[in-house]
C-alpha cells in the first residue's frame, strides 16, 4: 500500500503556491504551471488537491447524530434567505450551540464532517453555505472559491451573523452559541465577536485575519485562537491583534502549532498535521464545554 503523502514530503515552494492558490491569488492552471518548475513540484501540487470522499472522520449515518439541511430568513444578505448544514446529537435536547464557518469555498464536505464532529461532542452544531443564495457548494473548490470571491463581502458577513442569530434562537439550541471557523471562516469569527458582542459566549478561530482594531472592544467572548507556524500573512497580523486585546482587558488563548502550515486542520489535503490538528481540536472542545456550559 502507498503511504499517504504529507506535508514533509513536499517542497515549501509548492506549500506556498498552494497557499496563494487557496486564497485566489493564482488560478488553478497558474498553480500548477509554477509548481511545475520546481523539481517534481507538479507531483507535490496534484497532491496536495482536496480528497474529500477518504477523508471522512463522522458518517453522515452515524446513529449518534441527527443530520438535515435547514433554510431560514437572512435580511440584508446576498439573497434575503440562507441554507445550512444543521447536526444535532441524539436526543432531544436542547443543546448548546456551536457555528461553523467554511473557508472561502462554500460549505464543502470537509466543513460538513467538522459539523458533524462538533454534535459527537454534544453541541447542536450549524454549518452555514455562503455560497447558497447562487447555487450553493459546486461541488468543487476550484468553482467555490471563483463564487464565493464575487459575492458582496459584506453581505456574505451579514449571511454568517443571521445564521448565528437563527442557530442561537433554534428549539434545539440552549441559546449559548460558540462559533469557530477555518481560514474566511476564522476571520468571520473574529467579525462575529465584534458583531454579536454579549450575544456570543465564545469564539475558536483557526488563522484567520483578525478583527478591525476599533472594533475588539465590542468582544465580550472569550476568544481561542489558534495559529499555524507557518502563515506568515496571518501571523504578521497578530502582534497588533493581541495589542488590542490586552489593551480590552479580553480574555483569551493564543496557540502557535510547531511544524503545521496553513490549513493544517484539513484533513483532506497534506497540508494536515494529525497530532496539532487533534490538539487543536481537543482544546477547541474543551473551550466549548467550559464556556457553553
Amino acid at each position: 500500500m502507498t503511504e499517504p503523502v504529507t506535508q514533509l514530503d513536499i517542497d515549501q515552494r509548492v506549500l506556498d503556491l498552494y497557499d496563494e492558490y487557496c486564497h485566489g491569488g493564482i488560478d488553478r492552471r497558474e498553480f500548477l504551471l509554477r509548481a511545475g518548475a520546481v523539481v517534481g513540484g507538479l507531483a507535490m501540487a496534484q497532491a496536495l488537491l482536496p480528497r474529500y470522499a477518504g477523508a471522512q472522520t463522522i458518517s453522515f449515518t452515524d446513529t449518534r447524530i441527527k443530520a438535515q439541511y435547514v433554510s431560514y430568513p437572512s435580511p440584508g444578505g446576498s439573497s434575503g434567505q440562507m441554507r445550512g448544514y444543521l447536526v444535532q446529537p441524539a436526543g432531544s435536547g436542547p443543546f448548546p450551540a456551536v457555528l461553523v464557518i467554511h473557508e472561502n469555498r462554500g460549505l464543502n464536505p470537509y466543513i460538513e464532517d467538522v459539523a458533524r464532529r462538533v454534535a459527537v461532542e454534544g453541541f447542536v452544531a450549524l454549518a452555514p453555505d455562503g455560497l447558497f443564495p447562487v447555487g450553493g457548494y459546486p461541488g468543487n473548490d476550484d468553482d467555490g472559491r471563483t463564487l464565493q470571491a464575487k459575492l458582496d463581502q459584506a453581505k456574505l458577513r451579514t449571511d454568517m451573523l443571521n445564521s448565528a442569530r437563527f442557530l442561537k434562537t433554534h428549539s434545539l439550541s440552549t441559546g449559548k452559541v460558540g462559533v469557530t471557523g477555518f481560514c474566511w471562516g476564522g476571520s468571520t469569527v473574529n467579525f462575529l465577536a465584534v458583531t454579536l458582542g454579549a450575544d456570543m459566549q465564545a469564539g475558536a478561530p483557526f488563522y484567520g485575519t483578525p478583527a478591525e482594531t476599533a472594533g475588539v472592544p465590542k468582544i465580550k467572548a472569550p476568544l481561542l485562537i489558534h495559529f499555524a507556524e507557518t502563515d506568515p500573512r496571518i501571523n504578521e497580523m497578530w502582534p497588533a491583534f493581541e495589542a488590542a486585546l490586552k489593551a480590552a482587558g479580553l480574555t483569551y488563548q493564543a496557540y502557535i502549532y510547531s511544524g503545521t502550515q496553513h490549513g493544517f486542520h484539513n484533513n483532506s489535503t497534506p497540508r494536515y498535521h494529525e497530532v496539532s490538528a487533534n490538539l487543536a481540536w481537543e482544546r477547541t472542545v474543551a473551550f466549548f464545554r467550559t464556556n457553553l456550559a
